[in-house]
């Protein structure tokens, strides 16, 4: 059976690499509740900020365009580089999991769920939702779950 599309990344992403994506996010939101006058700049930041599927589309594209043009121009074995690669893209859309995943999650890149995760937090502690407006603590509380 396939993995939802919403969990296969974090699914087969080793428990350390989440956690310690989970506790920036959560850092971060802490940071916003203190220094609530940054909110507005932190989500335009959280809007420019690419998710692990851009990064992996991006990097595929890159790699399968330069083996093509190594291959048309240098060597035509160059060709196994285009093929090598979509069938990773493959088995990433499939499984959430290929090699460069481990390597993109260790170096934060983060889900869109997970962006989005902060995203509203920092809506919430904006107080975009809820009118009422209680402590920073509990809006903190109420953020992050």
């Amino acid at each position: 059976m396939l993995p939802s599309t919403a969990n296969r990344v974090s699914e087969h992403t080793k428990p350390a690499i989440n956690e310690s994506i989970l506790n920036a996010t959560e850092a971060s939101v802490r940071h916003h509740a203190r220094h609530p006058e940054t909110i507005v700049g932190r989500l335009r930041e959280l809007d420019q900020e690419w998710d692990i599927e851009r990064a992996l589309e991006a990097n595929a594209a890159t790699l399968a365009l330069m083996g093509v043009a190594l291959g048309a121009t240098v060597d035509r074995r160059w060709l196994a580089l285009p093929a090598l690669v979509t069938a990773f893209l493959l088995q990433h859309a499939l499984q959430g999991w290929c090699p460069p995943v481990p390597v993109l999650r260790r170096l934060g890149f983060r889900t869109a769920r997970e962006i989005e995760s902060e995203r509203m937090a920092l809506k919430v502690l904006r107080g975009d939702f809820d009118p009422r407006v209680g402590s920073r603590e509990s809006l903190v509380r109420r953020a992050l779950h």
